[in-house]
């Protein structure tokens, strides 16, 4: 299983706007693709410089199906958050391998 984090850090202005967008829009969005098999959203306990941190966390069952997101559906997908967002926040991504 691969686990697709998205951690994003954000103007604490904006963080209830953020979320509710994340919750109601954005993460069913990528799940309606078809490519995860389920989601959570996180908020980091050990908050620096002021900010507030989440996490939004994607499971799919190999890179190969994580990697056809990325090329397929993402793209479209950011630039809606862009559209709602932009410069009002800082994303970063990574992929790790769940190990059971």
């Amino acid at each position: 299983m691969i686990l697709y984090n998205v951690t994003t850090s954000l103007d604490p202005e904006i963080a209830e706007e953020w979320v509710t967008y994340m919750r109601d829009i954005h993460m069913p969005e990528v799940m309606a693709t078809g490519f995860f098999l389920k989601s959570q959203l996180c908020r980091l306990l050990n908050e620096e410089d002021n900010g507030i941190t989440y996490a939004s966390q994607y499971y799919c069952v190999s890179l190969e199906q994580l990697e056809e997101y990325q090329l397929v559906a993402a793209p479209a997908l950011i630039q809606e958050i862009e559209k709602h967002f932009g410069g009002r926040y800082a994303s970063f991504r990574t992929m790790l391998e769940v190990v059971d």
